[in-house]
């Protein structure tokens, strides 16, 4: 195998980790001035990023363990995400069925109230309750529900905000290679000296920088030990999370958030306009980190969850896909794997002399801030990453929708592109902003945009998609730039991955 080397060039911050962490670090670090260097060994957000239930919420459960402080930041970040990223993250109401045998009604009234006064300023509707005999969201759930009540949280394209911080982060100077593994990591004369190699075309390339991230997610022990070859006294916990989709079991826009007998919590969400995801499990997981399935007792627990209060009964035969992630959770020695705290832990290690930063744990909610603490904890050792604060309020690549919001944009859109129908320029606006321009490019009609695929799925999308936001498999295009896979055939899904072989061998 060949092995080459930059002797001249050091990167201030070297991460490990294109997952949510790793690409929110760099963006804030990159857009502070600091040169960056990003390896992902797969594709960006292939595991634990791309397979969360998709919510930007403050975790109205995690008021049960006292996680005050991490509500509130949640909370406070939802409001802030909804803003920079309005075309890939959008509010819902969630509708809470009441069983007085798990919670009085007052208990359930204090914790929202909580929830909706934590965070300052909130901009989202406050909680109420509803007759459920009453109200329209009781329609598709068993009689016996009376009382209920509804409350706001967000929903997000999970694989996309990973994607569109890694574009603003390379917009920014940031170096990002995906399907690039970090082989090995050692501190010479107070750099970090370490060994890549590049898993697509084979070849090891030496690179060194000032500090190094360790975002590794479920690999953040693995890359200490092995890789590194460090000691360390903090470890992740491994939890299963695993979800299905159905066809759509209730109309309307809200979601629906179930408590089960073991005190777990699913939600039922509506999906992709013609389906339901319904999530998530907790399974402790021992084994290697990696790929992971839905298992055939996941998907009974998660039917019988959700049967327990629809009218329509829900089977394992309904499923029409699946998938799940490892969520690498700081390990709190908590007895039960829900009971798991949802917070995260930097561990900074300058003993001999280049920082490390090791991230343990973390929401996708709080990523954002996650970063910024990262980079102050790093700040004083690292002066490149020393710069201000800036993510707060800065847009997301197509995320600054002009006056009007996202209904006036996808107007704005239609009259720049009328030759698109409205699903699909909805469903480019949803998923670009204001980069669906670029996706559409200079076509006068929908023949211009080349081969369909399917499901409004052509050629100039795909090209776009591979010239812009590193996509190199059929699975990059289809599952996490988008989900039109969940809405082709097979037959269609394979013309997509032959079409981008072509493209890039």
């Amino acid at each position: 195998m060949a092995v080459s080397g930059d002797t001249t060039t050091v990167y201030d911050l070297l991460i490990v980790g294109g997952g949510v962490n790793g690409t929110g670090i760099a963006r804030d670090a990159a857009g502070r001035g600091a040169s960056v260097l990003l390896v992902e060994q797969d594709d960006l957000a292939s595991y634990t990023s791309s397979s969360s239930t998709k919510l930007i919420h403050g975790g109205l459960r995690y008021l049960e363990y006292y996680e005050f402080r991490l509500v509130r930041e949640a909370l406070i970040e939802r409001d802030r995400l909804l803003g920079i990223a309005p075309h890939i993250m959008w509010p819902l109401r969630f509708v809470l069925p009441h069983t007085p045998e798990q919670r009085p009604a007052w208990m359930v009234k204090l914790g929202l109230f909580l929830y909706d006064h934590l965070a300052p300023n909130m901009k989202l509707p406050k909680s109420r309750g509803i007759n459920l005999r009453e109200h329209s969201a009781g329609k598709p759930l068993q009689d016996r529900y009376k009382k209920g009540f509804v409350y706001s949280d967000g929903w997000v394209q999970d694989s996309r905000l990973v994607v569109l911080n890694a574009m603003d982060a390379a917009n920014r100077g940031a170096d990002i290679r995906t399907r690039t593994r970090m082989t090995g990591a050692r501190r010479v004369d107070g750099l970090w000296e370490a060994e890549i190699e590049d898993m697509a075309k084979g070849g090891t390339t030496t690179v060194r920088a000032r500090g190094l991230v360790n975002a590794a997610g479920p690999w953040v022990a693995r890359l200490l030990a092995n890789q590194l070859e460090l000691p360390n006294s903090k470890s992740v916990r491994l939890v299963k999370g695993s979800h299905i989709v159905v066809p759509q079991i209730f109309d309307g826009p809200q979601c629906y958030i179930f408590q089960n007998p073991d005190n777990r919590i699913v939600f039922a969400i509506p999906y992709e306009q013609r389906f339901t995801l319904i999530g998530t499990t907790d399974v402790t997981w021992k084994d290697e980190p990696g790929l992971v399935e839905i298992s055939q007792d996941e998907i009974s627990y998660l039917c019988e969850s959700v049967s327990r209060y629809f009218k329509e009964n829900v089977k394992p035969s309904d499923v029409v896909w699946s998938y799940a992630g490892l969520r690498p959770l700081y390990d709190d020695a908590a007895a039960n794997a829900s009971a798991v705290t949802r917070d995260y832990v930097l561990d900074l290690d300058t003993t001999d002399g280049a920082p490390l930063l090791s991230i343990f744990g973390g929401k996708i909610t709080t990523f954002r801030k996650l970063a910024e603490h990262a980079l102050e904890k790093l700040a004083p050792v690292l002066p490149a990453v020393g710069g201000y604060s800036w993510t707060a309020d800065a847009a997301l690549p197509g995320g600054d929708l002009g006056t009007g919001g996202f209904e006036a944009a996808l107007n704005r859109f239609r009259d720049a592109a009328p030759f698109l129908s409205l699903p699909f320029a909805w469903r480019l606006m949803r998923l670009y902003g204001m980069r669906a321009y670029d996706v559409v490019g200079t076509a006068k009609s929908f023949a211009d945009m080349g081969e369909d695929f399917g499901h409004g799925m052509t050629a100039s999308e795909v090209d776009y998609l591979i010239a812009n936001e590193w996509a190199r498999t059929g699975d990059d295009v289809l599952w996490r730039r988008t989900k039109t896979g969940l809405h082709m055939t097979e037959e269609q899904r394979q013309r997509v991955a032959a079409y981008i072989k072509t493209k890039v061998g």
